[in-house]
């Protein structure tokens, strides 16, 4: 069972190793950058659309602290004119007023915690897109004129450079190691 499973990862590792020649990171990396570009726009609009709330509802929330005032001159009057079935509809206004008030409170709150998540989210996207630009240029420049497909800053390319060792490397360990053992 062992040996099966590892026959199917090195199946696997050469399979992810083709699909990654094939892709173009490039061409994913752009495809990458144009998508948070467009999830950027649309958090945009989100928070252009939440704060036009926001200022509908203080309007709102302000109109109704007016109704409020004037229907408490309005009871006044009524309580000093003996006037008790105004002054009870009056009070059922004032009641409805209130609670309608407290809602737009509730909601007011609830969409500025919306909008401030938002406004996270927006910085958050706006840091990996401009971390995407950033490695998309170095990328660019790393992609060779010639068209290859190769590059001289290609990773296993450099590895496999530096992990190469020449006869007069060789030659030049072989002697000092001699010398420190001849020495010991």
């Amino acid at each position: 069972m062992a040996l099966i499973n590892r026959i199917s990862r090195l199946f696997q590792a050469d399979f992810h190793a083709v699909l990654d020649q094939i892709e173009e990171p490039e061409q994913l990396l752009k495809q990458a950058i144009r998508d948070m570009e467009d999830d950027l726009a649309e958090t945009e609009q989100r928070i252009k659309l939440c704060v036009h709330d926001q200022d509908a509802l203080t309007v709102r929330r302000n109109e109704l602290e007016s109704a409020i005032d004037e229907i408490e001159s309005q009871l006044d009057l009524c309580f000093d004119s003996d006037k008790d079935e105004l002054a009870r509809g009056l009070i059922k206004k004032k009641l409805e007023a209130e609670r309608l008030q407290k809602r737009l409170k509730a909601k007011f709150a609830a969409n500025e915690k919306y909008l401030a998540e938002q406004q996270t989210v927006l910085d958050d996207n706006r840091a990996t897109v401009e971390g995407l630009r950033q490695k998309a240029e170095l990328f660019a420049q790393r992609t060779p004129a010639h068209g290859d497909g190769s590059s001289e800053f290609d990773d296993i390319a450099w590895m496999a450079r530096e992990l190469q060792v020449g006869d007069d490397e060789v030659e030049i360990a072989f002697l000092r190691e001699k010398n420190r053992r001849a020495s010991s």
